[in-house]
């Protein structure tokens, strides 16, 4: 079955992609509502997933209440340590989504930084700009502040630059930067840039080399810094920054 909007065209986007993108639920919660015979499109109950829909003319009605199309809204947060990344969890711990309590849209992380990780994480509603910045393909860069105790030698810096053999493949070259040891610490400070997106990538990439990350900072972004956002604040991506970003595409 596919919906056919007003004018007799075959319509762009899935409904169940809609929904999510008006926060009604994620896709997988919408496809069980659907389903589950509580959405109807011009009047008509869906019962199937994948049917495509025009959002600016179908009207899409869910439990009896009107879709209305969001405003798209894009932040900058600084995510401090202990925070997880995903809306909700099952073991009550605090969410990103703790901090946007005053957000009414829906909104969600592009990518994710783990539970000890901090720093830099973009929250949106936009799907289409999440994608693209999340595609292997755009080689979107990301730079760490890596903080460990004790020395590290320079010939495990270089193999770091050069790549890793992780379990689930060699990682790409790496950018990265000695920014020195502190005597009174013991600690190392690197910085190190990447453009995969791999679940715990820089961890391990270290780990690799039997040494255990202190502490892990996300600070950059493509272009965007922490600059002026203090660790659990966030700010609105200006106009500019976010043409910036589309330019991935």
């Amino acid at each position: 079955m596919r919906a056919v909007g007003k004018e007799g065209k075959i319509m762009a986007e899935r409904l169940q992609k809609v929904m999510s993108n008006c926060g009604v639920a994620s896709r997988r919660a919408s496809e069980e509502m659907i389903a589950a015979g509580r959405v109807r499109v011009n009047g008509v109950i869906v019962r199937t997933a994948g049917v495509k829909v025009n959002p600016d003319k179908d009207v899409i009605v869910v439990d009896g209440r009107r879709l209305e199309k969001p405003l798209k809204q894009y932040y900058l947060f600084n995510k401090p340590k202990g925070v997880i990344t995903t809306a909700k969890d099952e073991r009550d711990r605090t969410t990103v989504m703790s901090y946007f309590k005053n957000v009414k849209d829906r909104i969600y992380p592009v990518g994710r930084l783990d539970q000890n990780t901090e720093g830099l994480l973009i929250m949106t509603n936009d799907g289409d700009l999440a994608n693209i910045l999340m595609h292997p393909s755009k080689l979107v860069d990301k730079t760490y502040e890596v903080r460990i105790k004790g020395r590290i030698a320079d010939m495990t810096l270089e193999k770091l630059a050069r790549g890793v053999a992780l379990k689930d493949g060699m990682t790409a070259p790496a950018v990265v930067v000695y920014n020195g040891y502190d005597v009174k610490t013991d600690m190392t400070e690197v910085e190190i840039t990447i453009h995969e997106g791999r679940n715990r990538q820089v961890r391990r990439m270290f780990e690799y080399f039997g040494i255990r990350i202190h502490n892990l900072r996300r600070t950059q972004y493509a272009f965007l810094t922490l600059s002026g956002v203090k660790r659990g604040s966030y700010r609105k991506l200006t106009r500019e920054e976010i043409a910036e970003l589309y330019k991935y595409k």
